[in-house]
This record gives structure tokens, sequence and C-alpha cells, in this order.
């Protein structure tokens, strides 16, 4: 292999006075650049936004892929199909996998069944809002996670690699700035006390005319010290404005992100909304399937209304008379009504949330519904939809 030995050499010699510099000003011997106070808060909010933008990102991702297996699997499959320029096939949910499960054992266990039956509503609810669920991950994704993502290795990058750049510029500035000053004081010294050799120890190595005169050397000494401080002012400046271009535009990424995250919470509305609604629709439609267990946990009460001896009773066998109906002397309950609920039909009572109504029950009546009273109104309201109050 072919090795540049002079630029090589230089480098290495780069380098070291860097570190010199580096070392001499932690340790207090050599005078340090301060940037203005404006570009020390542009860094400072720079780094604040890149600590919080990653905290952020990084929670986001475990929010929507709360386990670590799944979640590091679906990266490593994510990498690999941007690595082939495909895009990476839809990844089935957890309830929709449950609801696949749901209804395949409903198959078994017989659809006409009470359990089969309600196994078959409940498992398509759950596909239901799993198809939520994937929708809202992908919405995301693309609206929220995306843009964090590519600020984080991109901008970010880049502003990483000229603060870097910036700062051994500023190394060799103050160098060159430490280097003038000795070259000046030993200058001063040689008008002083006449002729004296070069100390080579304390500039760097010179090709020198031996016959020459110390003060003259050492002045040739300073002139190349100021030529190189030059050099070195000119290209911080430079850097030090790119920088501070690039830092200026940590508000630009502040606009940004505000908007994605308008577009993320808009997105989880949604998704909460459309479970809202699956759910309300799943207990109407349960709520209408026979409930086996309620039979078999009153058996009691089916046998003393089959066997009742001219004790007439507001339950029916089949529909509840609403009308028949009478509160109980003791037993009514203030609730506070959690959901909206439209009334199925006529026996029914349809609900406002956050309204209170007054509750109470009737010998037979099914354990998952209530009798509730609004003024003059009365009908059957479901459990579920209730808070009752003490």
């Amino acid at each position: 292999m072919d090795f540049n030995v002079k630029k090589i050499a230089c480098g290495a010699g780069l380098f070291f006075t860097r570190a010199v510099q580096f070392t001499e000003e932690k340790l207090g011997q050599a005078e340090k650049t301060e940037l203005d106070a404006h570009f020390e808060n542009l860094m400072s909010r720079a780094d604040c936004t890149k600590n919080w933008t990653e905290k952020i990102y990084r929670q986001t991702e475990v929010l929507l892929q709360p386990n670590p297996i799944d979640h590091t699997g679906a990266r490593i499959e994510e990498f690999l199909y941007e690595k082939l320029d495909r895009k990476a096939p839809s990844r089935i949910t957890n309830a929709e996998l449950l609801g696949q499960y749901m209804q395949d054992a409903a198959k078994e266990f017989g659809p006409g069944t009470p359990y089969g039956s309600t196994l078959i509503e409940v498992g398509e609810c759950e596909r239901r809002l799993g198809a939520a669920e994937r929708e809202f991950l992908q919405t995301s994704a693309i609206s929220f996670l995306t843009p964090l993502r590519n600020f984080l290795e991109g901008d970010w990058r880049t502003i990483s690699k000229e603060r870097r750049l910036l700062e051994n510029l500023r190394l060799d500035l103050d160098a060159c700035k430490t280097r003038l000053k000795k070259a000046k004081v030993a200058e001063a010294k040689a008008a002083c006390e006449g002729e004296m050799a070069p100390d080579f120890q304390e500039t760097r190595p010179r090709n020198y005319v031996l016959s020459a005169s110390a003060s003259a050397l050492w002045s040739e000494e300073v002139e190349k010290a100021e030529h190189e401080l030059r050099v070195a002012q000119t290209e911080f400046d430079r850097q030090a404005e790119v920088t501070r271009l690039l830092l200026e535009g940590i508000s630009s990424t502040h606009v940004n992100h505000l908007r994605c995250l308008h577009e993320f919470v808009e997105a989880q509305a949604a998704y909460y909304k459309r479970c809202h609604f699956h759910m309300q629709e799943l207990q109407k439609e349960l709520g209408r399937l026979p409930n086996a267990f309620a039979l078999n946990s009153n058996p009691s009460v089916a046998t003393a209304g089959s066997a009742s001896e001219g004790i007439s009773s507001p339950v029916e066998t089949d529909t509840l008379k609403i009308e028949e109906v009478q509160a109980p002397a003791t037993g009514t309950r203030k609730a506070k009504v959690l959901y909206d609920y439209d009334a199925a039909d006529s026996s029914e009572l349809s609900l406002l949330a956050d309204e209170l109504i007054t509750v109470y029950t009737v010998p037979g009546m099914d354990s998952d519904w209530l009798i509730g009273e609004r003024g003059n109104q009365k009908g059957k309201v479901p459990v579920t939809y209730l808070e009752l109050l003490s």
C-alpha cells in the first residue's frame, strides 16, 4: 500500500499539538478562546434538543411496541427490508391474533352455544381493535417516529461533525496564539541581551542561517507565527459561522417536531375513539345474546317464577314489562353514567355521559342490567355503563 509519509507525519504532529494545547488548558497553563454567550446558548439548546428528542423517540417506540423482544425483531426485520429496498410486510397485532383464536375456539365449541356465539362476537371485536391498532402504529411511525429519527441520524450527526471540527480549529488557533506569545517574549529577550542562540525547544525547528543574529531570527519567527495565527483565525471564524447557522436551524427543527406531535396526538385520539366505538358496539351485541351464566347462577329465581301460585310478578319469562315495574321502598341507589348509550328497544333507557340516575334491581333480572329512572322515564340500563355511588 502506498503511504504518504509526509502527510502521516504532518497529521501526527497536528494531533500532538492539539493534545498538548488541550492538556495545558485543562491544567490552567494555557489560554482558551471563549465563544460568545449567544453561541454557547445555541450549543446548549442543541444538546438539550438532542437529549430529549432521543428519550422521546425511544419511549415512543416502547409505547408502540412494549415487548422488547418483538421490538428488536421488528427493527432487524425493518433493517433487512430497507437494505433489500423492499417494503416490510404488515405485522399481525396481538389483538388480531387473540380474535382469531377466539373465533377458532367458537368453531370447536359450537357457534350455536352461548359461549361459542359470545366468542365469535368478542373475537370479531378484537380483530377490529387489532386493525385499528395496526393503522395507528403505521401512522405514528410515519408522522412522528420517522421525523425524530431523521433528526437524530441526519441533522444531529452533521451538527456534531461541524462542532468537532470547530473545536479542533479552536485548539489550532490557541496553539498559534501560544507560539506567537512565546516567540515575542524570546524576541524581546534577545533584543535586550544581545546575541543569543534561538531556543528550539520553545518553537518549532527552523532552518535558520547560523550567521544571522538571534534577534533577526526571532523576528522572522514572530512573522511566521503571526501569519499562521491569521490563517488559523480565518479558518476558525469561517467554521464558527457554518456551525452557528446549523445551530440556529434547531428552531426550524422544533417547529417541524411540533407539527409531527400534533399529528401523533390526532392519530392517537382517532385510535382510542375507534376502540371506544367498537367496545360500545360489542357491549350492545353481548346484551342481546342469551346469557346462560345468569340463568345458571339464579336457578331458584327461575323455579320460583314458574311455580308461583297466584303471585303476580313484573318479570315475564321472555319480556320485562317496564311499565309494571315499581321502585322498591329501599335499595335504590344513585349512579353516574360513564358513557353515552342508545336504547336498543322500548324496554331500555337511553343514557348520556356524566348524568345521574336512580337505579335498582328487580327479582329475576339479568345481573348485567339494572332498572334506571330519570324523572318520568324508566327502563333497563347496562351495569357496565354506570358507576354506582354510595
